[in-house]
């Protein structure tokens, strides 16, 4: 797996943007964006391409899942949940979890650290 970083200048604040528009699917890869971080919190987008992932982890906050394309595997402590566009699911803090690209998927990830 590949993962990658856009990381692009232009502003995003106090525009209406299409969310799906400001990540793009590499062959083989992970592709992620910061669209906002902060000490308190996070928003990232990412465009997985079939069969690419995130290994088993936890992280010490809940976060927020929000597919904008696709179908992804999203395994919380050991159960499969798949989810399609338009869906989300919290990750609970120090919970294990994995996601796995069904097909080609978008998502955006919010972490509020509290």
């Amino acid at each position: 797996m590949v993962t990658t970083i856009q990381e692009k200048k232009e502003s995003l604040v106090a525009k209406a943007l299409d969310m799906t528009g400001l990540v793009e699917y590499q062959a083989g890869s992970v592709v992620s964006r910061a669209v906002i971080q902060k000490k308190t919190g996070t928003v990232t987008l990412f465009a997985f391409d079939e069969g690419q992932g995130l290994s088993e982890h936890t992280a010490p906050f809940d976060a927020l899942v929000c597919l904008l394309d696709g179908q992804a595997d999203i395994v919380i402590s050991g159960k499969s949940h798949v989810l399609k566009q338009g869906e989300m699911i919290i990750m609970p803090a120090g919970e294990p979890h994995s996601i796995k690209a069904i097909g080609p998927f978008k998502m955006m990830l919010v972490m509020i650290r509290g």
